[in-house]
């Protein structure tokens, strides 16, 4: 078991047809540190706790519309309470017990949408297989710290007891620019970078097909031009 921090977490099935299941998750989670409340749905979370601002963040998209949830953020307040005194109970009953962490197995960066200079994007910096959570990650762009445009998602359960953490940076691209995110672990010595640099061959996304039909275009009036010459000469000879 590991203990450096006591995750309570349910996990439930629910069939809404004959032949498709939907796992719907709900994390209760503490550590000396850091709490968490979340409801996911098919790995992807729906609505958390933020204990920052004492409220309650729908996290799905727009096109599913809000959902009301009254009291719900008052019934986290008092799920985190009762993890945190569970957790001392833990610590006292376990005070010896050898801790345990995991590095970060996996760090990658990616765009969300096709690049295209001067397009606003978003970086995102999926972070997955560490254990206890969370992680730290921060962002920066040609070397200079960056703030504004982040955010970073409450850390989701995999089915092997680990954690995966996605943390976003929305961008508008220029040629150029380099980008990086740096995540920071207990059980990380130093801090793991990974870079993403704005590149010449992402500026125009449809120069490659035209210049591939302006070639087969040029082939084939090559070939026409050849076909002609031969049938011109066979007339010649005869």
């Amino acid at each position: 078991m590991k203990m450096k921090e006591l995750l309570l977490f349910l996990s439930c099935v629910l069939s809404v047809s004959a032949d498709v299941l939907h796992e719907e998750l709900y994390i209760i989670g503490c550590s000396d540190s850091y709490g968490e409340v979340m409801f996911g749905l098919d790995g992807e979370e729906k609505r958390y706790a933020d204990f920052n601002k004492q409220t309650e963040v729908d996290v799905l998209p727009p096109f599913a519309g809000p959902i009301s949830c009254p009291g719900c953020y008052d019934i986290a307040v008092a799920n985190l309470q009762v993890c945190k005194k569970n957790l001392q109970i833990a610590h006292k009953a376990l005070k010896d017990f050898p801790l345990e962490r995991d590095a970060p197995s996996a760090v990658m960066i990616y765009t969300r949408d096709e690049v295209e200079v001067g397009e606003k994007n978003t970086l995102i910096c999926h972070v997955t297989g560490f254990y206890p959570a969370p992680v730290n990650v921060s962002w920066t762009k040609n070397g200079e710290k960056v703030t504004e445009g982040t955010s970073i998602n409450v850390p989701y359960i995999n089915k092997d007891g680990s954690f995966t953490q996605i943390s976003r940076l929305q961008f508008t691209p220029q040629l150029g620019d380099i980008y990086s995110c740096a995540v920071e672990h207990l059980a990380l010595t130093q801090p793991i970078t990974k870079i993403y640099e704005v590149e010449a061959s992402q500026s125009a996304p449809g120069v490659g097909p035209a210049v591939f039909c302006g070639v087969g275009l040029t082939v084939g009036l090559l070939g026409v031009a050849a076909g002609t010459f031969f049938l011109i000469k066979g007339n010649e000879c005869s």
